[in-house]
């Protein structure tokens, strides 16, 4: 399918139209929610090596019925205006979904970060940060960034360093930007947390049993076959949680190629042999795929794209043989695909809950940044002694010990990380749980991404309305 005839934000607001006669809205209700507030296009200049270089850049704001707004920031060379566009559009509905309460937004740097070396990198970021400063584009009240593809914990810390040393004094300039390094105000877990939101959300959903009888499937994630194309972040942490539950990763896929294994693969093996011969093919006990997309097209019980958006199209989705699939990628099937899968009863868990991991997680960073406190440091010692107190009582009422494990378990007052879990595993359950009913409640709506679109409009809505916005 070649990008001239698509776009990326064309099939997003596709989606919310098919969504959109499922709600009460009015059409000028509808038409304010479906478009981007706020688009900020950038061109500066760089001084790479001894020539100067003008880097392309955007920042859009897709929805202020919440503030700040909040969404990642992508250095890729297919940077362009309706990706950025899309993916704001993409995380509005998603925080919506997931009762985070910010606007969606997105920014995107067009460069291929590997053609530059850290010190460029470096220039480049700090320049773009000053660029949305200027335009009031960023801060811990307007406008969070976050990683996204091709950016980490080292870019958001020079985001961070340069916004405070221009915003001297600021004493929440720490939230202006999620994804940091822990000891500059991030949050522990964030790292694995889409990969971790992803299995909540697919373990949830196998966990319903009108949804698993629907499938032919028993109930649970234990023995299920799972596929999983990209070994990123999110990919490896995805497949690492399923294994950790039980299921059995029969394939994995990257770029390079993809190896596959009916007793099932060990994903952190893969990942090693991964970084010691650059490549997962070849790997002992496997098999190679002649093409890395036939890894798709194996049968399985639950498929995981975690790549790049389009991998499924009108074309390959016929072959697909997955019978859930759990979008941990930012739009990887096409609408074509979603056609054909609602036609042959496949569910589709859709993108715009299921990797929404990454931004609750960040919410809980933004939070602990207004706070000034790490998370437990209040509870934790109080639930350890009160927990200890409760032991000791029921040992001297039954005249019996309890096990040294079954103590450690019990005693185990909460760490930042432990809370942090604890967050994402209520907000992914809470969510699905109101997507599946939204869907029960109008067997009309086709699909469970339509399901998930009729929330976040119904929600958005409604703030609008309550905001008085509509004058």
């Amino acid at each position: 399918m070649s990008d001239k005839h698509y776009s990326f934000f064309g099939a997003v607001e596709k989606s919310f139209d098919k969504a959109a006669k499922y709600t009460k809205w009015d059409q000028g209700t509808l038409e304010q929610i479906k478009q981007c507030n706020s688009v900020l296009r950038m061109n500066f200049p760089v001084k790479i090596g001894e020539k100067i270089e003008v880097i392309k850049a955007y920042r859009v704001q897709h929805s202020h019925h919440k503030t700040p707004c909040k969404g990642g920031i992508r250095f890729a060379t297919s940077v362009n205006l309706d990706e950025v566009m899309a993916l704001a559009a993409l995380m509005t509905y998603k925080c919506a979904i997931v009762n985070v309460p910010f606007g969606g937004a997105k920014g995107g740097i067009s460069i291929d970060p590997k053609k530059y070396s850290a010190y460029d990198l470096e220039k480049i970021t700090r320049r773009y940060t000053a660029e949305l400063i200027k335009k009031n584009f960023i801060g811990p009240g307007t406008d969070v960034p976050a990683p996204d593809y091709g950016t980490g914990e080292r870019e958001m810390a020079w985001i961070l360093d340069t916004y405070t040393s221009m915003r001297p004094g600021e004493i929440d300039a720490a939230g202006c930007v999620t994804g940091k390094p822990v000891t500059q105000g991030g949050v522990r877990g964030r790292r694995e947390a889409t990969g971790l939101g992803v299995f909540f959300g697919l373990r949830e959903v196998c966990n319903m049993p009108d949804v698993m009888d629907k499938l032919g499937m028993p109930i649970g994630v234990k023995d299920k076959r799972v596929v999983v194309q990209g070994l990123g972040n999110v990919g490896y942490h995805s497949a690492k949680f399923f294994q950790d539950a039980g299921a059995k990763i029969t394939a994995l896929a990257e770029y390079e190629g993809a190896i596959w294994n009916d007793a099932g693969l060990d994903v952190d093996a893969v990942f090693e042999h991964r970084k010691k011969t650059g490549s997962i093919l070849n790997f002992p006990g496997a098999s190679n795929y002649e093409k890395n997309t036939d890894a798709l097209e194996k049968e399985c019980d639950i498929l995981i794209p975690a790549a790049l958006e389009n991998v499924i199209d009108g074309e390959n989705a016929p072959r697909v043989k997955a019978k859930l699939i759990g979008e941990a990628a930012n739009g990887p099937l096409t609408p074509e695909a979603d056609e054909e899968f609602s036609r042959r009863g496949i569910i589709v868990v859709p993108d715009m809950y299921l990797n929404a991991g990454g931004v609750t997680v960040s919410y809980f960073e933004w939070l602990k940044n207004l706070s000034h406190v790490r998370y437990g440091r209040l509870e934790k010692r109080f639930t350890e002694n009160l927990n200890a107190h409760i032991i000791g009582q029921i040992e001297e009422l039954s005249g019996k010990k309890v096990k040294e494990t079954a103590r450690e378990f019990i005693m185990h007052g909460p760490d930042e990380v432990d809370l942090v879990y604890s967050g994402l595993e209520e907000t992914m359950i809470t969510a699905t749980h109101e997507i599946m009913n939204a869907w029960k409640a109008n067997p009309a709506i086709p699909d469970m991404r339509t399901a998930a679109y009729v929330v976040a409009i119904n929600k958005v809505g409604t703030s609008y309305a309550e905001l008085g916005i509509f004058p």
